[in-house]
């Protein structure tokens, strides 16, 4: 499935940014929706597996965003 594919790279990519760091928060409910995603998934939820996959994509963006931002910061 491609949208999990795009929320892992997501969450590898707000990961390297920091944001375990600067945006915790953020980031673990990115987390939290790939495993929900990814439970879905094995129980054959592909419907919401694909939602919950979406979400933790945007998640980890918004993540990624703010750790970037704050790193920026003077």
């Amino acid at each position: 499935m491609q949208e999990m594919s795009d929320a892992r790279q997501a969450i590898e990519a707000a990961r390297a940014a920091g944001s375990p760091r600067y945006s915790p928060k953020r980031f673990q409910e990115a987390q939290s929706l790939m495993d929900q995603a990814m439970l879905s998934l094995y129980r054959g939820e592909y419907g919401v597996a694909r939602r919950a996959a979406l979400s933790a994509r945007a998640q980890a963006i918004a993540a990624r965003k703010a750790a970037l931002a704050v790193q920026r910061t003077p």
